[in-house]
């Protein structure tokens, strides 16, 4: 069975973005050891939302919503200078938000000056404000998020036409370049089982959010074994798959990485204490010896 790999969160937004940037967390992340490294999206926020919050378990968001959000495609190449090896991504990208062949076009380039290191994390969204802001219909998200990674896949190949879907289409002759430097996995996150099957039939992984409450080893035995479940029925091999889990805090996942990997799981990610002078490093000393 392969070695779990740890992943950190780099914050894109509150008020630590302005006081120690991106590039000093993303370098010592890696220096300590951590293997992916991760950015966060929203576009526009608003301040009472009549939307449920999905990964906290009283359905509210846990930041202020004046906080200032970095926008994470433009940040991410702030993560690749900073490093030479780490894989760099989004968990979540609200794709649908945003044109598909300008998001291709800017994945790919990412992908191919990073020399291949990009986790393309997409999902579905989750706050109907923020779509109506943006003018993009919240009850189709899924259906337009399915054809929107269709669309980036091939305008990865460099020549996406034609391709008529129901909500976007490019004909043919369509020059879409750069190509990546690798076959870019496209991780799906969410909790939901939309989610999963979209994850497992589509995706080349899974990035799961348990709320605070739930049961990681639970959580992730039954969204793996869902998954499974809809690959086989669709006679998908998910060899290769990864499955990813956000942990938030190391010290608590530490105890159970063991019986993660058994499960399936490949990579946990966690946030760090970027303001404690080893903070990092001492986080990924609790997960490595634990993980045995």
């Amino acid at each position: 069975m392969s070695a779990l790999r740890f992943g950190a969160k780099v914050d894109n937004y509150g008020p630590a973005v302005a006081r120690v940037g991106m590039s000093e967390p993303a370098a010592r992340a890696e220096a300590a050891g951590f293997s992916s490294l991760w950015l966060s999206d929203h576009v526009v926020m608003v301040p009472h939302t009549r939307s449920t919050f999905p990964f906290t378990d009283d359905g509210t968001i846990y930041w202020d919503a004046r906080d200032p959000w970095y926008e994470p495609v433009v940040c991410l190449p702030v993560l690749a200078a900073a490093t030479t090896t780490a894989e760099i991504g989004v968990g979540i990208l609200i794709a649908a938000l945003r044109h598909p062949v300008i998001l291709a076009k800017q994945l790919a380039s990412i992908d191919a000056i990073s020399g291949g290191r990009l986790l393309a994390g997409v999902g579905a969204g989750w706050m109907a404000e923020e779509f109506e802001i943006l003018d993009v219909p919240f009850a189709t998200r899924g259906e337009r998020l399915d054809e929107w990674i269709t669309l980036l896949r091939r305008c990865w190949t460099g020549e996406p036409g034609p391709f008529r879907g129901r909500h976007y289409s490019v004909p043919e002759g369509t020059f879409c370049y750069p190509r990546p430097a690798r076959s870019v996995p496209v991780i799906v996150g969410g909790m939901s089982v939309p989610a999963l099957g979209r994850a497992a039939l589509a995706g080349d992984g899974w990035l799961a959010l348990p709320k605070p409450s739930d049961d990681m080893v639970d959580v992730m035995r039954d969204g793996i074994a869902r998954a499974r479940g809809f690959a086989a029925a669709e006679g998908r091999d998910l060899t290769g798959w990864r499955c990813i889990l956000n942990a938030h805090d190391p010290l608590d996942v530490a105890p159970l990485l063991p019986q993660l990997r058994d499960l399936g799981v490949t990579d946990v990610v966690v946030d760090l204490d970027y303001d404690t002078p080893d903070g990092p490093e001492r986080a990924f000393e609790a997960l490595s010896k634990a993980a045995g």
